[in-house]
């Protein structure tokens, strides 16, 4: 064998290690999918958390494959389930109030107030996207933050050991 194939076999050797254990230094990959019950279904306004909704009943939500991770790199693999409605998946922490700061009025909540750690902006129905942070142990909330999708139930508790 010659030298610069050895090389390349060499090279494609390191960069398939590299990529088969881009998750084995401790980081965690999250499948979440953003669904909805389309367009006919009820749009709630109570659902979010700490509101007085019954979020059971909520006609969106985020599915995730695991609500929990070591600390570290986390990838959340996201997917858009929807047939015709654009959804969004927001990271921030667990507010020590319990209360999200959400605004009637813009029928979502302030972002920045909130403390945004990172996000896959709007996805058109049928799309996907991803986003790796480094999080600490403690609590997150994932959400979409489309108007009326938070108060909706469209967001889930996520926990990082």
């Amino acid at each position: 064998m010659n030298t610069a194939k050895s090389l390349s076999l060499a090279l494609i050797a390191s960069c398939l290690m590299l990529a088969s254990n881009a998750f084995a230094d401790g980081s965690t990959k999250v499948n979440v999918t953003l669904w909805d019950k389309g367009p006919a279904a009820e749009i709630k306004t109570d659902m979010g958390m700490g509101m007085a909704g019954d979020h059971s009943k909520a006609s969106m939500g985020l599915k995730l494959s695991k609500d929990h991770a070591k600390a570290g790199n986390v990838t959340f693999e996201v997917k858009n389930s929807s047939k015709e409605t654009v959804h969004e998946m927001v990271v921030i922490p667990y507010p020590a109030d319990g209360k999200v700061p959400y605004s009637d009025k813009d029928s979502k909540f302030d972002e920045d107030a909130a403390g945004h750690l990172g996000e896959v902006s709007e996805l058109e129905p049928g799309k996907s996207g991803s986003v790796t942070l480094d999080l600490k142990p403690g609590k997150y909330i994932l959400s979409c933050n489309v108007a009326t999708h938070y108060a909706n139930g469209m967001w889930a508790v996520f926990t990082v050991k």
